[in-house]
């Protein structure tokens, strides 16, 4: 297959082909004809898993240490799950930290709608922003500064 084909194949672009041969990851033998790439059904296998273990969140090192366990006939499954486990509580954590953001941007947000326009004046810069958490009569303090 030239690289168009095995794109196709994979349902990805050449572009993808071509950087993950670039990344050693596929490994094409040359035509002597003509010196185009040729790619074989291992380098759509593994075209496939590189696209499907990106999906789920690994990155080009992590999928690089799992092609080259399993071309060792080791099981990258115990790695795999392990690397898991850590991204998931990662993402998790990010999640939260997102979470926490979207409050204080809707807060920030809401406050001001009654806040008036300043010009910087040589003690403020946008006025929105430095006073965004300021207590206000409505709300108390420590819910609007909660991170």
């Amino acid at each position: 297959m030239k690289v168009k084909e095995i794109a196709e194949a994979a349902g990805v672009n050449p572009d993808t082909v071509r950087f993950y041969t670039r990344e050693n990851l596929l490994k094409p033998t040359r035509n002597p004809e003509n010196n185009y790439q040729q790619f074989d059904a291992e380098d759509l296998r593994r075209l496939r898993f590189a696209r499907k273990a990106r999906q789920l969140g690994f990155s080009l090192p992590e999928i690089r240490q799992i092609l080259d366990q399993a071309d060792d006939h080791h099981s990258p499954c115990p790695m795999v799950r392990d690397v898991f486990q850590h991204r998931l509580a990662e993402v998790e954590r990010e999640i939260r930290e997102l979470q926490q953001l979207r409050k204080r941007m809707t807060a920030a947000l809401a406050a001001w709608q009654d806040m008036p326009d300043g010009t910087p004046d040589g003690h403020t810069i946008c006025r929105l922003i430095e006073h965004w958490d300021d207590p206000a009569p409505c709300c108390g303090a420590s819910e609007q500064n909660e991170e």
